[in-house]
């Protein structure tokens, strides 16, 4: 099972940047990565204290590698970045095997099509299937701006009714730039133990900030270093 994940939503505006590093996701996920980067990748997130890790499931061996024993998480994704394009017994069979391969965490694509075509029970096991089969902490990456307001609804219930551990409001930037009014959003429809992840050209500390005094507990941004060390430009946030 994961190791333990902040819990606590920022109230206060009283954190510095390095402060923020518990609360980050270091995000790495692209083609051209090497294994050498990976290392660095993992390192910097010891050096910095992030939460955890996010890495590509081919690259989770090694990251966890580096990881092992230092307390920071061990993240992946799955059907991403392309989402809903699995079919549910691969995206079962795949969620296994990196929780196998280290991972502690799982980030996970829906099915859009299926929940606008109403089919609630297919959208709700292709969740409850990778929640089964890797017995991680499941994230579920809703693209909120795809949805209508009652579909909006529809895969809040759904996501949580299949076991989803957090809510999160869209995959990347390219759907959505994370913002304090989706996360509000999550928040205030989250049950006991079901918490929020923001995720989407997270780039700066103010954006970060104003993103866990919203509510969430988890930020999952590639610009981990520029925010706990106050050099992102705040003039290239826009929601």
């Amino acid at each position: 099972m994961s190791e333990t994940v902040t819990t606590t939503a920022v109230d206060e505006p009283t954190l510095s940047p390095a402060e923020l590093a518990p609360y980050i996701q270091h995000t790495r996920i692209e083609a051209n990565a090497t294994r050498d980067d990976m290392i660095a990748h993992a390192q910097e997130a010891i050096t910095h204290g992030f939460n955890a890790a996010m890495v590509s499931a081919s690259w989770l061996p090694v990251v966890a590698a580096e990881l092992r024993g230092t307390g920071i998480g061990v993240a992946s994704a799955l059907d991403f970045p392309a989402v809903g394009v699995m079919t549910s017994a691969g995206k079962a069979a795949e969620a296994a095997e990196i929780a196998r391969l280290g991972a502690t965490q799982l980030d996970i694509g829906v099915q859009v099509g299926w929940l606008k075509s109403g089919m609630y029970n297919e959208f709700r096991e292709d969740i409850a299937g990778v929640v089964r089969a890797s017995g991680l902490p499941v994230k579920v990456m809703l693209e909120l701006p795809l949805l209508t307001d009652a579909e909006k609804e529809a895969a809040v219930e759904l996501a949580m009714e299949a076991g989803a551990s957090f809510l999160k409001n869209a995959s990347s930037g390219q759907i959505e730039t994370a913002n304090p009014t989706s996360v509000r959003y999550l928040v205030d429809r989250a049950r006991d133990g079901v918490q929020v992840k923001a995720s989407g050209s997270i780039k700066t500390y103010r954006q970060s900030l104003e993103l866990l005094r919203a509510g969430a507990v988890l930020l999952g941004t590639s610009a981990g270093i520029a925010i706990v060390t106050d050099t992102g430009d705040d003039s290239t946030v826009s929601y």
